[in-house]
């Protein structure tokens, strides 16, 4: 059962990680894909020709989810080219850690730009759409992080906890027009970037994670799946954690 049929997905930053993962799960269950990568080029060329195989459309666009331009332009550029836009992912981000007494204005203002102002640009281009529409699915890629902080991590953290007040409000304001809005909160997930971590860092958050495990971005994707379909028509506004208990 594909659970996504005919539905015009966007991820954004889907080249790899998180983001790779759910366009891949989105496109099994019959999604039309489009997707965005800024840096990755080579990784998000290959991910069109991965996907295409699926039998759906797909399109990779090279755009900055961070200028507010660009992303407007992206969201004319993808209803042009699929008829519609029914769920977007917010999933674009970067990290540049640092303790906040050595923090740069630019490492700030690089955050926060790329992780939570990407989210307002390309939430507010694609809800023109929707609300003709009266239907669509934000799904924002929060953090563990944004709801408990972290040390070294106040720019990371902030731009995480920003969206998740984001998706509370989205979820208000949009809802009667049959929008749902809701976060995701990945805790230890493997990734290439943590397939660069030492072994001893990798036990060391293993054992503050009742799972005794870091998660897989299989687990991250099927939540997506979820809040995109129609199994989660009457979840909105939320946070769901996919953490192994980190938080609990």
């Amino acid at each position: 059962m594909k659970l996504l049929e005919g539905k015009t997905a966007l991820i954004t930053g889907a080249s790899k990680g998180i983001g790779k993962k759910i366009a891949e799960k989105f496109a099994a269950h019959g999604a039309n894909i489009a997707f965005t990568y800024l840096s990755s080029v080579e990784k998000g060329q290959a991910l069109e020709k991965e996907l295409a195989a699926s039998g759906t459309k797909v399109k990779g666009y090279r755009s900055d989810a961070s200028d507010y331009q660009a992303s407007e332009q992206l969201i004319n550029d993808i209803v042009n080219d699929f008829g519609s836009i029914d769920i977007v992912v917010n999933n674009a981000g970067i990290t540049k850690d640092g303790l906040l007494m050595r923090m740069s204005e630019e490492q700030w203002d690089d955050v926060i730009n790329t992780n939570l102002k990407s989210v307002f640009n390309i939430t507010k281009a694609a809800s023109k759409p929707m609300m003709r529409q009266r239907n669509g699915v934000f799904i924002n890629m929060s953090s563990v992080v944004g709801v408990q902080g972290n040390g070294g991590q106040a720019n990371y953290a902030a731009s995480k906890a920003g969206i998740i007040g984001f998706t509370k409000t989205i979820a208000q304001e949009l809802g009667s027009r049959n929008i749902r809005s809701n976060a995701i909160a990945p805790g230890f997930i493997r990734t290439e970037m943590t397939d660069s971590l030492p072994a001893d860092v990798i036990e060391g958050w293993n054992k503050m994670i009742p799972l005794q495990r870091m998660g897989e971005t299989e687990d991250v994707a099927n939540v997506a799946l979820f809040l995109a379909s129609d199994m989660g028509s009457y979840v909105n506004g939320q946070v769901i954690s996919v953490c192994g208990g980190m938080m609990t």
